[in-house]
């Protein structure tokens, strides 16, 4: 028929399947583990006449509380450390008694004296007030550029109190309303 193809006769031979060359062991079988099935529900006894004696309750109870808002965790990132931990560099041409120029903030453009590098990183510089009404603050090494002048102040004692805290802004606490205060239905006059 038109529609219809004839089959062809199978041409190929087929092969004798190929014997395993050690004969003497045997192929071992291998066991497949069977999955145990966790069960989500079981059936407990319930008391009382008329509540039919069992009730199938589930395992695994659905979370009573959603987020709103899907909140990515923070990862900890691999060989990083916090800010505290960082080690301290500071530029080779700065060194004790260096004199440097300031290039940003209210005293930008005038020359300071190096004290010390603090804790945090920072530089503690000086005018001193004296000569060009610089105070003793906190400076980044990054916004002052060193100079060859050097000034000899081996004489001079730092004392240890002076760290990151002592130039910290100190937080005022906002007094405390007492219970009479705030309920008080007097007019005030």
């Amino acid at each position: 028929m038109a529609g219809e193809k004839a089959e062809k006769p199978d041409t190929k031979e087929k092969k004798p399947e190929a014997k395993k060359a050690d004969a003497g062991n045997k192929a071992k079988k291998v066991e497949k583990k069977k999955k145990v099935r966790v069960l989500a529900t079981v059936t407990k006894p319930v008391g009382g006449n008329k509540n039919g004696g069992t009730r199938v309750v589930k395992l695994r109870k659905m979370p009573g509380y959603y987020p709103t808002e899907v909140v990515p965790r923070k990862l900890l990132s691999h060989g990083k450390k916090p800010f505290s931990k960082h080690v301290r560099k500071l530029c080779t041409s700065i060194t004790p008694g260096t004199v440097l120029i300031i290039l940003t903030g209210r005293h930008r453009g005038k020359r300071v004296v190096f004290l010390k590098q603090l804790g945090s990183g920072l530089l503690l510089v000086t005018g001193p007030p004296s000569l060009n009404r610089v105070r003793l603050h906190r400076t980044h090494q990054k916004f002052v550029i060193a100079t060859s002048t050097k000034i000899d102040i081996s004489g001079v004692t730092i004392p240890e109190h002076l760290t990151d805290t002592y130039f910290k802004k100190k937080k005022l606490r906002k007094p405390r309303h007492q219970e009479s205060e705030i309920f008080d239905t007097e007019r005030e006059i």
